[in-house]
């Protein structure tokens, strides 16, 4: 069988490239979620008034999120992840202001610019890494991702070390603004331009759908209404992807969201315990990401998230069910582990094998990342009336739920979507990986 194509100099700069800004990305939002105790003293304000605060990150977020896919469909991922980029850096500088000047609105507007920056940039990225899998051949998804969480893992050990020295916040989240600069010029320089860009197709079903509602401008780009975008949803394999995602987002979200608090007021821990096992979980996360693509040329994406799932279903288990604080503390690994591939390969899987993949790739991106943004925060409601561990019952049913219709993340057969050049091959060598 024919191996996947060897990587030219070209593609594998473009890899690298969304490789670092990943990465950067990870050490930001990192470098943020570190100091937000400082922030909070500097500005002196409540918890309660620190909360909308905070709220500015997710109206940004969302924002950026939803608008991405429309964008890239119309503009390019290169001038996307530009604009994102760009609204990375403002917003930490303005944040670095805000907490200098000790002005509420002023962070809360820079959270707003950082959030709507990495909305952008996440779905861009999303999209680019399919295009780059597409062209190989092989898993890239799961790496990309994984630069991510290493760059959570090296963000909040600084944060952590600065803290400690009582470095100012200002200056320390301008210092990661100029990193941030210098990573999003090399990688707009590196990607290359036009990836999503995607003509209307008359044949599916969804183009021409699309195309109706948007009316007859447009000149046959992808329209970027909300017709559009939910066009692509009337496929049915896509929807149960899209549920795929939303559970093991959601999985990974609420770890992100209360896993400290929840080994604090769950388990008793001490709040410094509770940090070291979201560390633990970050660490599980990347280690998962960085090993998991020779088990999916291996065994394929529909095999893999069914025991990823399983297995972070087993870990969230024990956290909730087991009295004992050091196993709970242990188990947080399998549930790092088990929520690692699920985003990035379902999300792959979602541009595999069928036309107009970056409208696809888009829609379970955004699905993923409102799941991964706006559904953990509910678990406090819920848990103000069951408790916190009795909360993360959810998170267990979901997981579940997902192991039962992985099959959906199979390769389509020819009859129900164009096979795309530089699919995965069945018989792939493991070697290729590199």
């Amino acid at each position: 069988m024919k191996n996947p194509p060897v990587m030219d100099a070209t593609t594998r700069r473009w890899r690298a490239a969304l490789f670092l800004f990943m990465l950067a990305t990870g050490v930001s939002m990192a470098s943020w979620v570190a100091r937000t105790p400082a922030v909070r003293d500097a500005l002196d304000v409540t918890t309660g008034s620190m909360g909308l605060v905070l709220f500015g990150l997710s109206v940004g977020s969302m924002a950026g999120v939803l608008a991405s896919g429309g964008l890239v469909r119309r503009r390019g991922g290169r001038r996307v992840i530009a604009a994102g980029a760009g609204l990375l850096v403002a917003g930490l500088l303005v944040i670095a202001g805000g907490a200098a000047l000790e002005v509420s609105a002023g962070v809360f507007c820079g959270l707003a610019l950082f959030g709507a920056g990495m909305g952008l940039a996440e779905v861009a990225f999303n999209i680019e890494g399919a295009a780059v899998e597409r062209t190989l051949g092989r898993p890239v998804l799961p790496v990309l991702h994984g630069c991510f969480s290493l760059g959570t893992v090296v963000g909040a050990l600084l944060g952590m070390g600065l803290t400690a020295v009582r470095f100012p916040v200002g200056w320390h989240l301008a210092a990661v603004a100029v990193a941030v600069a210098a990573a999003g010029v090399w990688t707009v320089r590196a990607v290359p331009a036009g990836t999503g860009q995607e003509e209307a197709d008359p044949e599916d079903p969804a183009d021409s759908d699309a195309a109706s509602a948007a009316g007859s401008e447009g000149g046959g780009r992808h329209p970027d209404g909300i017709c559009g975008q939910l066009a692509v949803w009337r496929d049915r394999r896509l929807v149960l992807i899209g549920l795929i995602v939303l559970a093991m987002a959601f999985a990974e979200g609420s770890a992100n969201d209360w896993l400290p608090l929840l080994m604090v007021d769950g388990h008793g821990t001490s709040a410094t315990a509770g940090s070291l096992t979201f560390m633990l979980f970050a660490v599980a996360m990347t280690t998962g990401r960085f090993t998991g693509g020779p088990l999916l040329v291996r065994y394929g994406p529909a095999a893999v998230v069914r025991a990823s799932a399983l297995v972070a279903a087993a870990g969230v288990a024990l956290v909730v069910f087991s009295d004992d604080a050091l196993l709970a503390g242990a188990a947080v690994v399998l549930w790092g582990l088990g929520a690692s591939l699920g985003f990035p390969v379902t999300i792959s899987a979602a541009g595999e094998g069928v036309r107009n993949a970056s409208a696809r790739v888009a829609a379970v991106s955004t699905a993923g990342y409102a799941a991964f943004l706006v559904g953990p925060p509910s678990l406090g409601f819920l848990a103000d009336h069951v408790g916190l561990r009795n909360a993360m019952v959810v998170v267990l049913v979901l997981l579940g739920g997902a192991a039962l219709i992985t099959r959906a993340l199979r390769t389509p057969p020819s009859g129900e979507g164009e096979e795309l050049p530089g699919t995965p091959a069945p018989g792939a060598r493991q070697s290729d990986l590199v």
